[in-house]
């Protein structure tokens, strides 16, 4: 999928940030660090949405790149924004291996004499007005784009339900944390399509067709492949969460054991008599790796591995399923379902 991604939208995201910086610059030194900290922020993912974007534009004929790349940007810039915001609500000081935005701004503000307390709110701060920007400029990219109005509306609709939905998700997901009670299945992956399923695949794989003029009927094929290989990816995601190895993944495989989150890997542990065993230990903030490598075998001891990996699986193949309409291009649904392989079958 990244190889979809045009020298454009790297252009643009720079073309963007360097602008905001000569902006930022009528406001103090603090201000043009904040941007440099955005800026790096959006910088080392994948660039799944762009690519997304892109690949439902260009599939359906699209050609004209100064349209599709700022909605591509839109997405992306969307998807930084949750990062931050997510950042923040988990209190982590780093991501991709990295200070993020709070954590920069931490040692920003320990350097100009802040104590601990006011070093922290002065970090968390700075992360939200980040995230807050980067908002700003996602919708403002459809804003502004070129297009007939009733066309224009209805991206800025999309965009809006993803960041309606999404905020729905990740409220539940934090709530799920609290619960000493394991969520069912299908609580789990309800969570996972509002919180990442619409806005990283549903919103803008459906932009990219809505854009290129695409039929109808597409279009929602395209919603239901994005939503069920958002689910997919979220199961692989959470398994290698506990189970990946960090060298490859970059993420730490205590951090989703000790803040307790509710999983597909949690709820199939629940139902089974290996939950008294597992419980005491979700949620511990100070779970050593000894405590949860013996967390991991009572998990693969009652098949929560392979239960996850199996529905992830079930996910995938079901979204390859809603992309063999007539109306979907050849060179789209191959692209498409080679995504939903790697979904599943990925060590990162």
């Amino acid at each position: 999928m990244h190889e979809i991604v045009t020298l454009g939208v790297e252009t643009e995201l720079h073309r963007f940030f360097a602008a905001a910086r000569l902006r930022a610059s009528d406001y103090g030194d603090h201000y043009v660090a904040l941007w440099d900290s955005l800026d790096q922020a959006s910088r080392g993912g994948k660039r799944v949405r762009p690519a997304l974007v892109l690949a439902a534009y260009d599939g359906f004929g699209g050609t004209d790149r100064t349209l599709s790349t700022p909605v591509a940007v839109s997405f992306e810039l969307l998807h930084t924004a949750f990062l931050i915001h997510d950042d923040v609500i988990d209190r982590d000081l780093s991501r991709r291996g990295m200070a993020n935005i709070a954590g920069r701004f931490t040692e920003r503000a320990i350097a100009h004499g802040a104590a601990t307390g006011q070093a922290e709110a002065w970090a968390a701060t700075a992360a939200i007005l980040a995230g807050d920007l980067a908002l700003s400029e996602a919708h403002r990219a459809l804003a502004l784009l070129p297009v007939p109005a009733e066309l224009r509306g209805r991206l800025l609709d999309l965009l809006d339900r993803a960041v309606f939905v999404s905020a729905a998700g990740e409220l539940a997901d934090v709530t799920n944390t609290v619960s000493r009670d394991p969520l069912t299945i299908d609580q789990v992956v309800t969570t996972l399509e509002h919180k990442t399923a619409i806005y990283s695949f549903e919103a803008p794989l459906q932009a990219g067709a809505v854009l290129a003029g695409a039929p109808e009927e597409a279009i929602d094929a395209l919603g239901r492949f994005g939503r069920l290989i958002g689910v997919a990816f979220q199961l692989t995601d959470d398994l290698l969460g506990v189970f990946g190895d960090p060298a490859s993944t970059g993420k730490s495989v205590l951090a989703d054991l000790r803040e307790g989150k509710q999983t597909a890997l949690i709820a199939h542990a629940g139902a089974t008599d290996r939950w008294p065993l597992i419980a005491p230990f979700l949620g511990k903030d100070d779970l050593t790796e000894a405590e949860a490598e013996l967390v991991r075998g009572h998990l693969r001891d009652c098949g929560a591995p392979d239960t996850a990996d199996a529905l992830a699986r079930e996910y995938a193949s079901r979204a390859v399923e809603a992309l063999q309409g007539p109306l979907m291009p050849d060179e789209l649904r191959a692209t498409l379902t080679q995504l939903a392989l790697s979904a599943v079958t990925r060590q990162k």
